[in-house]
This record gives C-alpha cells, sequence and structure tokens, in this order.
C-alpha cells in the first residue's frame, strides 16, 4: 500500500493525461488528474475535433456548385456563421462531459483547477496539497505569436473558434498545417483569403511534390496564396486591420491570425523546482519510455516536443501504462505514423518523403500518379489528385505514401497498416483495388516516374 495520497498525478486532461489516468486507475490504482482549463486538451477543444467540424462546413459551397452537374436544382439561402459556431460549441460541451465521466467512471479524481509542483511527490492543486508517488506531464501546447509591432491586434487559431462573426477579409499568416486548414475553412466559408509565408513553399517537412500540388491547387481554389513574404508590422485603422509586408505591399483585412508554430507548455507548473530537464526545443525531455530525468516524473504528448498529433499522445499513454502499471515495459514507437491535413484538397502522409528516403535509403524507386478526381469529371471543376509511393529499390519495401485528394486521410490510414508491417511494391501489385476508387490507384501504378 503507497503511503502517498495517490498512486498517480496527472497534470493535464488531454488526451494522452486522460488516457494515461483511467487506464492506470482501471487496473486498481488511485489516481488523481488536475485541469484547469478545458478538459480534452486542445485537440477536443481548439485543434482537431472543431476544425474538422469547420472543415465539413466549409465543403457545402462547392458541394452546392456541384450539384447542378448531377441534376439537382439546390437554392442557397445564405450562410450563418453564428449557427455554425453555436453548434460546433454545443458539440464541443457534449465532448467535455465526455472527458469527465470517463474519469468519473474510471475512479479517476477529477481537480478541474491549476496544479503546481512543490516537490516530486507534492502536488498544490487549488487550495489542497496532495502527495502521489508518480507523477505525469501532460499539459499540451501552446500557440506561439511573434514579436511583430502590433501582434496585439492579431489572434491565434484558439481565438478564431470564437469569433463572433465571419471576418469577410481574412489574413493568415504561416505556411503549415494549421494554416493552410484555416485558408481553406474561410475561402469555403466565402471569405476572401490571403495566406502569408516567409519560405519558398507551404507545408515544410511534408513531400515536395505534395507541397507542389497543395500549393497550385489552394490558388487555384481562390486563396491568395504568398510565399517569400512575411508581415512586419499590424497596424489598427478604425475597425481595419493593415499587414505591412516586407515587399512593401500592403493588405486590409478584417481579422489576422497567427498560424506560426506552437511551444510546450511548461511555464507555470513549477518544473523548474525539480529540475526537469528542457530539451533544445524547449519541450520536456524524456526518453524512450516517456521518463524524465526525475526518477518519478514521467510525460507525455505535445510537452514533450516529440511529434504533436493526437494519437500519438494516446500511443505514449498507452506505453506509459503498460511499462508502470502492467509491468510490461514498451518503448514508445514513432515510426512510420500516418498524418493528414485537412486542407482543400486534403493531404494523407505515411513514412518517408522522397528526400528523406534518399537520405536514408540511397536509390529509390517512385511511383507518382495524378488524375481528376471522379466526381469532377462530370463537374468540370479544375482539381487533380496526386498519388506518390516511394520505394527502397535494395529491399523493394515501400517506404512512403503520399496523397493530395478527397478523402486522403480516410486512404492512407489503411495504407499506413501496410507500410508499418513492410509491404513491399510486389504485395501492393498483388492486391486487388477496389473499382471505381482513388484508393485503387495505389495498388495499379506499375510505371516508375521518370
Amino acid at each position: 500500500m503507497s503511503n502517498y495520497d495517490f498512486d498517480l498525478f496527472v497534470i493535464g486532461v488531454g488526451s494522452g493525461g486522460v488516457r494515461a489516468a483511467r487506464m492506470a486507475a482501471s487496473n486498481g490504482a488511485k489516481v488523481a488528474a488536475a485541469e484547469s482549463s478545458w478538459l480534452g486538451g486542445t485537440c477536443v477543444n481548439v485543434g482537431c475535433v472543431p476544425k474538422k467540424l469547420l472543415v465539413y462546413g466549409s465543403h457545402f459551397s462547392e458541394d452546392f456548385e456541384d450539384a447542378s452537374a448531377y441534376g439537382w436544382d439546390v437554392q442557397v439561402g445564405g450562410f450563418h456563421w453564428d449557427r455554425l459556431i453555436a453548434n460546433k460549441n454545443k458539440e464541443i460541451s457534449r465532448l467535455n462531459d465526455v472527458y469527465r465521466r470517463l474519469c468519473d467512471n474510471a475512479g479517476v479524481r477529477l481537480y478541474e483547477t491549476h496544479a503546481e509542483i512543490i516537490d516530486n511527490h507534492t502536488i498544490q492543486v487549488g487550495n489542497e496539497r496532495v502527495t502521489t508517488d508518480r507523477l505525469l506531464i501532460a499539459t499540451g501546447g501552446w500557440p506561439s505569436m511573434p514579436d511583430v509591432p502590433g501582434i496585439e491586434h492579431a489572434i491565434s487559431s484558439n481565438e478564431v473558434f470564437f469569433l463572433e462573426k465571419r471576418p469577410e477579409r481574412f489574413v493568415v499568416v504561416g505556411g503549415g498545417y494549421i494554416a493552410l486548414e484555416f485558408a481553406g475553412i474561410m475561402h469555403g466559408l466565402g471569405s476572401h483569403v490571403t495566406q502569408i509565408y516567409r519560405g519558398e513553399q507551404i507545408l515544410r517537412g511534408f513531400d515536395q511534390d505534395v507541397r507542389d500540388v497543395v500549393g497550385r491547387e489552394v490558388r487555384k481554389k481562390g486563396v491568395d496564396l504568398r510565399t517569400e513574404v512575411n508581415v512586419w508590422e499590424i497596424d489598427k485603422r478604425g475597425e481595419k486591420l493593415v499587414a505591412k509586408l516586407t515587399d512593401g505591399t500592403e493588405i486590409e483585412a478584417d481579422c489576422i491570425m497567427y498560424a506560426t508554430g506552437r511551444h510546450p507548455r511548461i511555464d507555470g507548473y513549477g518544473l523548474e523546482r525539480l529540475g526537469v530537464e528542457i530539451s533544445a526545443e524547449g519541450g520536456i525531455k524524456v526518453d524512450d519510455y516517456s521518463k524524465t530525468n526525475i526518477d518519478n516524473v514521467w510525460a507525455i504528448g505535445d510537452v514533450t516536443h516529440r511529434m504533436a498529433l493526437t494519437p500519438v499522445a494516446i500511443h505514449e499513454a498507452m506505453c506509459f501504462y503498460r511499462t508502470e502499471f502492467l509491468g510490461e515495459p514498451e518503448k514508445v514507437d514513432h515510426d512510420n505514423v500516418p498524418s493528414a491535413v485537412f486542407s482543400q484538397p486534403p493531404v494523407g502522409s505515411v513514412g518517408l518523403s522522397e528526400a528523406q528516403a534518399r537520405a536514408v535509403h540511397g536509390e529509390v524507386d517512385i511511383y507518382r500518379s495524378a488524375f481528376t478526381p471522379m466526381k469532377h469529371t462530370m463537374t468540370g471543376r479544375d482539381e487533380k489528385t496526386m498519388m506518390k509511393l516511394i520505394v527502397a529499390r535494395d529491399s523493394q519495401k515501400v517506404v512512403g505514401v503520399h496523397m493530395v485528394g478527397p478523402e486522403a486521410g480516410e486512404i492512407i490510414q489503411g495504407i499506413a497498416i501496410a507500410v508499418k508491417m513492410g509491404a513491399t511494391k510486389a504485395d501492393f501489385d498483388r492486391t486487388i483495388g477496389i473499382h471505381p476508387t482513388a484508393a485503387e490507384e495505389f495498388v495499379t501504378m506499375r510505371q516508375k516516374a521518370a
């Protein structure tokens, strides 16, 4: 029997924190968890879930236009931002309650207040001081805002979900997936969108073909994507904002949103009292089992600055649980993690980019296909799907798969299983496709790209 109040105390009730807490509690451990902001963390409240709901909403503008080609006469009465946001808020509130019930049903003592570390076994939580055997930090990340004159007039991706009205002129600064997704959302909902990115091409870190195709496609849809330029100052002139760019031009906007990165939430929790080691990237430094340099302290999720994805945080939580509470040591596995960008068109990827594959494997074979989605053969919409297989020449293993086009995330999830299992190009070739689908292209590509 532990001499502490709890066997495990978790700071942060996001996807990773709640999974670790409730699994440990379900196994008989006495567990508490504290959350000072939103139950469910970034993903549920200001990330994956509400963003995907807004993506769905923004697609209807194109769907209504396309319906005519399929025989439908659609009368559109107009878009109501307040209704969309109210319904989104209702769903998020429901999910908050789900997370609360998950904790309650598992027997987790939930503190909906701030927690601060006094020492590695003592936590000040609200007005109460408790002790714990193990401590798990799962406090997530937070948007980073650059030091630009007038930055106080801009918002981050947190605040965009709670705008009282849809901005007619929307400027988004950044070239990553969050910036790209909101450019598509706001454009689809009727705003005039300008996206500004200082680099030469959006989606840094993704396969170059993916980057180039998405860049072309979002411009074709009407987003004013400007690369190799940045904002050096923001002015507020009456009710409007003015973004001053490094190329000497100015853009008037009703809203300017920054999506230029996120940082681990490590401040204000007392980590410095323990001497927890912080990595060069600003996250809590951990080993392969998510353990910090302090013997009874672990960290998982975005706060570790390893791979900021919700399913990864959940995987790290499960590895922690199995290692510490089942006695079955399991290292975290970050290899071949699939991902999706819900841009318009969306992106799905698993494995290595072409550049990474050449660096790791040397000689590679590239298979690439581009075509018009079947839906648009009748609508006439100028949109292309791109699919790409990267194969290590010596082993013939498929080491990277990338797609730009409708349902990319859904398709890549299935492909990721094959890549994780080490499937070869011959395995793909032997697989019979489902016709007519876009997905069948991945098992019918025979001609190597030049």
